[in-house]
């Protein structure tokens, strides 16, 4: 009998703030928080943001909250764009039996995301913050169904992982469009696609909510034979859990100098929410520097030219 503990992934504690030998308190099959970092008391500055980059993003606030010690942390939330955007709204979001009520002094998200919020009047004018480098498929080490590309994924028998069409639609429809452009450069059959992402053929195994945790877990757990995701957040799973995953180009490779041919690009923009507390616009000036751009480039994004 396998051994169920082989398909829970021990994912790394994340926050601007290393906790130490502080107490800790999860179970990774059942009880687990993984997208709220930090101190939500304690913490001087509060960012919302989406969490396709949330390895870049950990990194960079570390090294804001080493300049700026005197926000003692920094609470940060990365979950899909619809859950702060509620939190945003409403001030309050229950995590089972945790009631969070967090005001933002920053936000990041996808461009157009944060310009509807700016429109009204949540956010300040938005900046350009960074762009993504295409999509790749996530498969197992060793790639043992031999998937090469979206003829392969139209094989009888090999599940596809995909995030889920209504909760997270930003990047449910970034990962439909390139599939299917690059279905088309590849000559694969397009009704047979349409099916795939539509999930009537029975071969997609769509999230729940939370994509960039669910995605290796479905893997890691015997779910699914691929997913497909931002080249970005692939690159993260080989790097926390190697063994266990490695990157299949979709198409052309990811490239610093220009996206894959046909692959969908996700700008993300970042502004300041209400006043900005005492560390909000001080956060601004430096996710616009060069250092950030260097964590972001070595965690596979790219500033927008």
């Amino acid at each position: 009998m396998a051994d169920p503990s082989e398909s829970l992934l021990d994912w790394p504690p994340e926050a601007a703030r290393a906790g130490g030998d502080e107490p800790r308190w999860a179970q990774p099959g059942s009880n687990i928080c993984l997208d709220f970092h930090g101190d939500p008391v304690r913490a001087r500055l509060v960012v919302f943001s989406d969490g396709n980059h949330h390895m870049a993003l950990e990194e960079s606030l570390r090294a804001f909250l080493a300049a700026h010690p005197d926000a003692d942390d920094i609470f940060y939330a990365t979950t899909p764009p619809g859950v702060v955007i509620d939190l945003l709204k409403s001030g309050r979001l229950h995590l089972g039996n945790l009631c969070l009520s967090v005001v933002p002094h920053a936000m990041i998200g996808p461009t157009p995301i944060i310009e509807q919020l700016a429109r009204d009047g949540r956010l300040s004018a938005p900046r350009p913050f960074m762009r993504s480098r295409g999509q790749v498929l996530l498969v197992h080490a060793g790639n043992p169904r031999g998937i090469g590309g979206v003829n392969d994924l139209l094989r009888p028998g090999v599940r596809l992982f995909l995030s889920n069409p209504r909760r997270e639609r930003a990047s449910f429809e970034v990962y439909r469009d390139t599939l299917v452009a690059v279905a088309r450069r590849e000559g694969a059959d397009g009704d047979a696609v349409a099916r795939l992402l539509d999930g009537s053929s029975g071969n997609a195994v769509f999230g729940e909510r939370i994509h960039h945790r669910e995605a290796p877990a479905a893997l890691a757990g015997g779910a699914a034979d691929a997913a497909v995701l931002y080249y970005h957040l692939a690159l993260r799973y080989t790097r926390i859990l190697p063994g266990r995953f490695e990157i299949v180009p979709l198409g052309s490779p990811p490239d610093e100098a220009a996206p894959p041919a046909g692959h969908a690009i996700t700008d993300y923009a970042c502004a300041r929410a209400g006043d900005g507390g005492a560390h909000g616009d001080a956060l601004l000036e430096f996710l616009a520097g060069e250092a950030v751009t260097a964590i972001y480039e070595r965690h596979g994004l790219t500033r927008p030219a």
